[in-house]
């Protein structure tokens, strides 16, 4: 089980913050720091300094870290151009040396849409159907040929389709609810799956749907990697856990009920449960980029047993 710190910056930090958070990731020995992608914060917390831009963000990253991998869980299709993005994210993986990982939906928090002038379409998913086939596209081009696309929504024409990523191919991280349309666009291009905040029940669930459209589509069930992401509150007994909670302003139930939380006993017990029904890596949403402590302890005390 591979465990990586996912970061939700919106709510409030700085590049410097979340450029501790990225070393200590790698020092602490997690597989990856990935962030989300947001302009607007959510819930009572005053999200000061304000928005870091996500790609910006992990372009800097690129250049201070060697180790750990770096993506979004999700950039959204409505706040970049396709051939645009396949750039940004090219160049990053460039200045990365091949460690980038995108991920990619729709695009959903309206407000924030608002709140920047960003256009928020009604056929969102067609839009980001062909955003992935745009993107995906781009990068398979053979140098000295050129890309075209005529769709619905965009129109390219005799693209270069440059640059090319380090990589020969940049995974690509499909996730969500639906039944139907997301398993399809997952078995279609997707590397990995992921099931954000949700149970084992119902990843499980979504996991067979996957898997089911991989195969419809002509590829094995197992081709993609199935992850999850989940809020992390681990403490060393039940006052720091607490503690931790009371921080992020949840309850201590409530976090052990839809999230990872615990002692790290409890939290591994939980952890082999998903792994029970095909989740291979941990998105762990570190909320209080302030408690370098809690990484600590999750890596020495968590991670340290599933390895």
């Amino acid at each position: 089980m591979d465990l990586r710190i996912f970061t939700e910056p919106q709510q409030g930090a700085t590049y410097d913050t979340l450029l501790t958070v990225a070393k200590a990731t790698e020092d602490l020995g997690f597989d990856a720091f990935f962030r989300s992608d947001h302009y607007l914060k959510m819930g009572s917390v005053d999200g000061l300094p304000g928005p870091t831009d996500a790609w910006i963000t992990l372009a800097g990253l690129a250049r201070e870290t060697k180790r750990i991998r770096l993506g979004t869980l999700m950039t959204a299709a409505t706040f970049r151009l396709p051939g645009v993005l396949a750039i940004q994210v090219a160049q990053v993986d460039q200045m990365s040396g091949g460690r980038v990982e995108l991920g990619i939906g729709a695009g959903w928090f309206e407000e924030e849409h608002q709140a920047y002038g960003i256009p928020f379409p009604k056929e969102k998913f067609a839009r980001l159907e062909e955003q992935l086939e745009i993107v995906t596209g781009l990068w398979a081009t053979e140098p000295g040929k050129t890309f075209d696309f005529h769709g619905t929504h965009y129109d390219l024409t005799d693209s270069p389709a440059l640059p090319k990523p380090a990589q020969r191919k940049v995974p690509v991280l499909i996730g969500g609810h639906g039944a139907t349309r997301t398993p399809r666009l997952a078995a279609q291009y997707a590397d990995e799956f992921n099931m954000p905040f949700a149970s084992i029940e119902d990843s499980e669930r979504q996991f067979g749907r996957v898997r089911a459209a991989a195969e419809k589509a002509g590829r094995k069930g197992d081709d993609l990697v199935y992850s999850n992401a989940l809020v992390v509150c681990v403490g060393k007994d039940d006052q720091e856990v607490a503690r931790r909670a009371e921080a992020i302003g949840r309850e201590v139930d409530e976090l052990k009920t839809n999230g990872l939380a615990g002692t790290p006993a409890e939290v591994v017990e939980k952890i082999g449960r998903y792994t029970e029904i095909g989740s291979r890596r941990l998105y762990l949403q570190f909320l209080d980029l302030s408690d370098l402590d809690h990484l600590e302890l999750i890596s020495s005390r968590v991670q340290a047993q599933l390895s």
